[in-house]
Order: C-alpha cells, then sequence, then structure tokens
C-alpha cells in the first residue's frame, strides 16, 4: 500500500509509524484509518517494535469532523465496527511491543489509539482528552475498555463525563500512561525504549502480553495455569537458553526471538 496520510519507517527493527496529517492535527480520516490497520500488521511481520507517534503539534485530534462526506447519513456503529475496530485491532494483536509516543495532543478517538498500545510514552506538554460528551457521545475507540483498565472506575468516569484534559503528568500520576518525560528528553527516550525493546526476547514479550491482558477474565488458578503453560514455553526457547548463556558469560545477549 502506498501510503498518503501516514508514514511507516523501518530501522534497526524499530517500526515507526507517524500520523502524518499535520495540517488537521492528524484527524483521523477513512483512509488514515485503514492505512493505520495495514502499517500496524505490516509492523507485525517486519520489525520487533512498532511505535505510533504523530507529525507536527499533535498526536492524534480524533475523527477529522470537518470530513462531511455523507454527513448527513453518518452511522457511527457502522464506522466504529468496519473502520476503527479493524484499525485498533491491528495495535492491540500486533505480536511484537508496541509504543505510543505521544508528541502532543490527543484527544477523542486519537487519545485512544495512544492507550492502545502496551507502552505509552508522553511528553510533559501533552494532554488526553475524552472530548465525546462535549458533542453528545459517548467515548468510543476502546476508551471505555482502555481508561477502566488502566487508571480504575473513578478516574475513567471523570474522565468520560467532565471532558477534562488530563495533563501528562496527571497521566502518568494516575496510571493511564507508562511516562511522562521532559519535552527535551522525549524523543531520546521513546527511541532507546524502542531500542531496548528491539533488542530483547520477543517471544517472552508476547507470552507477557497475553498474560496480562489474560489476567483480567482469569481467577488465581487459571491465571496460574496460564503463567505456567508461558513459562514453559519460553524455558522451550533459544532466547531463554541465550539469556543465561549470556548471565553466566557475562555479556550481553543477543536475542533472536525464538
Amino acid at each position: 500500500m502506498d501510503y498518503e496520510t501516514i508514514s511507516l519507517e523501518i530501522a534497526d527493527d524499530v517500526a515507526v509509524l507517524t500520523l502524518d496529517r499535520a495540517d488537521k492535527m492528524n484527524a483521523l480520516n477513512a483512509q488514515m484509518r485503514a492505512e493505520i490497520a495495514h502499517a500496524a500488521t505490516e509492523a507485525g511481520k517486519n520489525a520487533r517494535v512498532l511505535v505510533l507517534t504523530g507529525a507536527g503539534r499533535a498526536f492524534c485530534s480524533g475523527q477529522d469532523l470537518s470530513d462531511r462526506a455523507n454527513a448527513d447519513n453518518l452511522d457511527l456503529e457502522r464506522t466504529l465496527r468496519d473502520e476503527y475496530a479493524p484499525m485498533l485491532r491491528a495495535i492491540f494483536d500486533c505480536p511484537v511491543p508496541t509504543i505510543s509516543a505521544v508528541n502532543g495532543a490527543a484527544a477523542g478517538a486519537g487519545a485512544n489509539i495512544a492507550l492502545a498500545a502496551d507502552v505509552v510514552i508522553s511528553s510533559e506538554s501533552a494532554y488526553f482528552l475524552q472530548a465525546f460528551t462535549r458533542i453528545g457521545l459517548i467515548p468510543d475507540a476502546g476508551g471505555t475498555y482502555w481508561l477502566t483498565r488502566n487508571m480504575g472506575s473513578a478516574k475513567a468516569m471523570g474522565a468520560a463525563l467532565f471532558a477534562d484534559k488530563i495533563s501528562a503528568r496527571q497521566a502518568d500520576d494516575w496510571g493511564m500512561i507508562w511516562e511522562a518525560v521532559p519535552d527535551a528528553e522525549f524523543d531520546a527516550v521513546w527511541r532507546a525504549r524502542a531500542a531496548h525493546l528491539a533488542k530483547g526476547p520477543t517471544l517472552a514479550y508476547a507470552h507477557v502480553k497475553q498474560a496480562i491482558r489474560g489476567s483480567w477474565d482469569n481467577s488465581l488458578d487459571d491465571q496460574l495455569a496460564l503463567e505456567g503453560r508461558a513459562q514453559g514455553a519460553c524455558g522451550q526457547s533459544r532466547d531463554f537458553k541465550e539469556g543465561v548463556l549470556a548471565f553466566l558469560e557475562k555479556r550481553p545477549p543477543k536475542y533472536e526471538g525464538r
């Protein structure tokens, strides 16, 4: 696919997917949603880490409300089912670790695309905004799912009802994201984090994702069993053998993801 609304660059096993409608604050239209889904799938096949970020001063301002095509007959349920869900699943189901590097405003669906990643790193000047009730809607694009799991129902409910801006520092303190970093350090930090994961045991990372996500639906016994199966698989991997050998030889490991 030739991308027009995003860019995808892969170097040193890190795929960087940049939302690239800077003049629209990277607002989402149908074409962008399809391109993100395609690029995230490709990154999962060809890289060891996927990073999502935005061009210009915003990460993503959400749905492009100036995109008036078929506005009179807008079917939000269909749009969410046929366009948003495949895009979000492509990010969430990506087999390699995913990072959202939130460089600026993340509003509406844009905030929730960021939260779909495994790890969210934000510049301190960025903010998150569940703007939906300002126009008579509810948080969508996974917002009611990720907000509740990341920071609990009390904070999620307030964020949804009041539609207040949540600063990156607040998001960090509340557990919505992994970390907020000073703007001057932001680029270096997320690139270092991505490089770290790209050199890591991606097979184990995949099992980490499965185990942590599965914990929401499991009893303790079920979760202990899941951990046992995952650890058994990791224990048979080349990466585990390499990790132990590297530890004994006091050298950095060279993981292969198998």
